[in-house]
């Protein structure tokens, strides 16, 4: 019979289990507690937006505090870590590639069986990228093409040198060395990867098991779509893993009122009687990237409004919901302005039944954030409903 979790209790394990409530040091955070975060939540979801920060900085900001950013890219761009489509592009240990190679031949086989697709149109292109990583070693794009290529294409406006990499790079054919100025480098596996890495096969319902291990130790408690959306996996390959490590004893079934659907904890998860924290989370935060799991699990209901055109935007263009102890409280839309070299505060919303000290938890967090991104001023719009009160408690 499943044991049963209150509503409370599961949101601080979620929490736990994404590395909050955890007590700090006092001492700088490095290399050592950056490896053992990325262990903890498994990846680092990338994304090129900057109004504010890149989005891979921000989780560990929310729970190590202040640190050197330099000191995380060491890491990041190591040969410890690689970059690969996880949950979306992502950091993950390199330890972890071989577990996506169903994903890399998924991605192969559907677009050599489309005759129509950019890679049969353009297979001399792919070729010769392939040699010219072979020749001259790792390159990123904009060092490989030439003013010949024609630009062409979709929003993004990708060259076929860039489309061409980011092919071999979903193949498996070429792999992340790192980046420059945030700009991918290519390579060939065997210039980049340990071969221990490159030859481990693994069987695909094996890989599936380990990646629903991963994701569950991550969530600490959820339901099968939690635990398939970490990895993006589908539920034929993950609900079949979930009842092997619920056989294995690895997961426990549990019941928590509200949610509607059958749940599971992981064996190791801690079970905090409180949770101490005050953070700001990125729109691609574990916490809160799978947005039917931050409803289920806060009642807070979050769209991203980057892509929603201005007048239609109800909070901001980069909005980031505040975390409190064990609630999500409320949402800022922050710009850093670097040349100004002030934190803008562009609006500033309170939740429905946040607490009253809401401003006073956030306005350290965003002194220390005004500190860790080396600016000198914060100044807050009186857009939102919590702004008077962030603004008084910032000018105090």
């Amino acid at each position: 019979m499943a044991s049963s979790l209150s509503p409370a209790l599961a949101r601080r394990v979620a929490l736990a289990a994404q590395g909050f409530g955890r007590p700090s040091t006092g001492a700088p955070p490095g290399i050592r507690q950056f490896a053992s975060l990325i262990d903890r939540l498994g990846l680092l979801q990338i994304d090129s937006v900057n109004v504010f920060e890149r989005s891979h900085y921000l989780p560990v900001f929310a729970r190590l505090g202040g640190y050197d950013k330099a000191q995380l890219d060491r890491l990041t761009y190591s040969p410890r870590i690689t970059e690969y489509w996880a949950h979306e592009a992502s950091f993950i240990p390199v330890d972890t590639l071989p577990l996506l190679r169903w994903r890399q031949q998924e991605y192969r086989e559907k677009w050599a069986a489309d005759s129509e697709s950019w890679f049969n149109a353009n297979r001399p292109m792919t070729e010769w990228l392939l040699a010219e990583l072979a020749e001259k070693g790792p390159m990123r794009a904009s060092e490989i093409e030439h003013e010949s290529n024609t630009r062409s294409g979709s929003w993004w406006g990708w060259s076929d040198v860039k489309r061409g990499l980011e092919t071999l790079f979903r193949w498996g054919d070429v792999v992340s060395a790192g980046r420059t100025r945030f700009e991918r480098v290519y390579a060939l596996p065997e210039q980049v990867l340990p071969a221990s890495v490159r030859e481990l096969q693994v069987p695909r319902d094996e890989a599936m098991r380990r990646l629903i291990s991963i994701s569950a130790r991550a969530h600490g408690v959820g339901t099968a779509d939690d635990f398939a959306d970490y990895f993006r996996l589908k539920a034929v390959d993950a609900v079949p893993a979930i009842r092997e490590l619920e056989e294995s004893g690895e997961l426990l079934p549990v019941t928590i009122d509200g949610w509607g659907k059958a749940a599971w904890l992981h064996r190791d998860a801690r079970l905090p009687r409180r949770m101490d924290a005050t953070a700001l989370l990125s729109p691609f935060d574990p916490v809160v990237w799978a947005r039917a799991r931050a409803l289920r699990l806060f009642d807070f209901h979050y769209r991203i409004e980057i892509y929603t055109p201005e007048p239609k935007r109800v909070f901001g263009y980069y909005v980031l919901p505040v975390l409190v102890d064990d609630r999500v409280v409320g949402r800022l839309d922050l710009k850093n302005d670097r040349q100004a070299a002030v934190l803008r505060v562009r609006a500033s919303w309170s939740e429905p039944g946040a607490p009253d000290e809401t401003a006073a938890r956030l306005a350290p967090v965003l002194r220390q954030t005004m500190q860790w991104q080396g600016l000198t001023d914060i100044e807050v719009s009186q857009k939102g409903n919590l702004a008077a009160s962030l603004a008084a408690e910032l000018s105090s």
